[in-house]
């Protein structure tokens, strides 16, 4: 373990990285708001009153307004990215080509720029200049079609999935791999992140079991929901329990727990799966969920209640490790034993000129190009509204 003042002076893994954020749906402000809890400056460069940020993505960054279709903009713009180490744009393919600020533009003025392009489809493909939203991409993947429930229509993890988990976390992947090549080679590179790119590859273990026992078809298999072991169930009050006992010993600890006195069975038989589903289904409504988890606390059974949102935020485990864990603050993580911790300020408020001022790219020109601009409102609300 790290010492106390090996911590104080530790600092963050990302510290004296300048990031230029210029997305706005979901996938891109949370990549940026990961480099930015890693200790990288994030500067997001908005256009006017189509840019309201997303203030629970918004942690540890600035803001400012640039118009990239006027020449004050663009010479602004390509100042900033002089000063920078990595671009992070959501655009359509070829949009910021067309602006005359694509890669190959501003390679050519900061050769060591980290150049990330976060789309759904990709930069090639037939799809490519296709709109779409996280089921889109999650469909395309093939993920959407191996959830069940089993004969009924799919369902899908919120947008957890393609944005969130194939787009942000691959594109920030995407990221520190390239930064970390770039201490080699003294050069950046072009980062093409598409988030059903990362939807496949979250699928390489099922892949292979599709059609097998473990993942006979949409929700049917070992971890797919209909096995009486892995999935959920309604307890007296109405609220759900999760129970994951797939293996032999967990297993063992759930048919102890639930004061069966039959003989254990195979519970890898899929024959068996039915009768024991109707049985655990009438157990499981005896007691409301609270009580069930309270009996099933330290057994090893592998069952939990199933929290809401609100009942996630104040759930102990949670709230141990987070004490300050809020709905508009989720954690910094993973936790790092050798790093300074940040502070979670969240500060939507313009910083135009005080950001510009600061690099020296403020000019009288400049100042009269932002005032003609349409003005941000920046409100606590996620944009788009719904």
């Amino acid at each position: 373990m790290a010492t106390e003042s090996s911590k104080k002076s530790a600092g963050r893994p990302l510290d004296g990285v300048r990031v230029i954020d210029l997305t706005r749906l979901a996938p891109g402000p949370y990549s940026t708001m990961l480099l930015a809890d890693m200790g990288a400056e994030v500067i997001v460069v908005g256009g006017g009153a189509g840019s309201l940020p997303i203030a629970a993505l918004a942690r540890g960054k600035r803001f400012i307004e640039i118009d990239l279709k006027s020449a004050e903009g663009k010479s602004a713009f390509k100042g900033l990215v002089r000063q920078s180490d990595v671009l992070i744009e959501g655009y359509r393919p070829g949009v910021m080509d067309r602006l005359g600020l694509g890669y190959d533009a501003l390679q050519q003025i900061n050769p060591r720029l980290v150049y990330c392009a976060l789309t759904g489809y990709g930069q090639s493909g037939p799809m490519a200049q296709e709109a779409g939203h996280d089921l889109n991409y999650a469909a395309v993947s093939g993920a959407i079609g191996a959830f069940g429930p089993s004969g009924g229509v799919p369902s899908f993890p919120l947008n957890l999935l393609a944005d969130f988990a194939g787009g942000s976390l691959f594109a920030t992947l995407g990221v520190l791999q390239a930064l970390i090549m770039r201490e080699r080679t003294q050069t950046g590179q072009y980062i093409d992140a598409a988030m059903v790119d990362g939807c496949i590859s979250l699928m390489a273990m099922h892949y292979p079991d599709w059609g097998q026992p473990v993942l006979q078809a949409p929700g049917d298999g070992l971890v797919a929901g209909n096995a009486p072991f892995y999935r959920c169930y309604r307890c007296a009050d109405g609220k759900f329990l999760a129970v994951g006992a797939l293996e032999k010993r967990f297993f063992e600890n759930l048919w102890a727990g639930l004061g069966i006195g039959d003989a254990l069975p195979n519970h890898l038989d899929r024959n068996t799966w039915s009768s024991m589903t109707e049985r655990f289904e009438k157990l499981f409504e005896t007691r409301s969920r609270d009580e069930w988890t309270e009996l099933f606390v330290n057994k090893d059974a592998c069952v939990t209640p199933v929290l809401d949102p609100v009942e996630a935020l104040s759930h102990k485990q949670n709230t141990s490790r987070h004490p300050d864990l809020r709905p508009d603050r989720v954690p910094v993580v993973p936790i790092l034993s050798n790093a300074d911790k940040i502070a979670t300020v969240v500060d939507t408020m313009d910083k135009t000129r005080s950001v510009l001022e600061e690099l020296g790219l403020w000019t009288p020109e400049l100042e009269r190009s932002i005032d003609n601009q349409p003005k941000r409102q920046v409100t606590g609300l996620s944009w788009p509204p719904l």
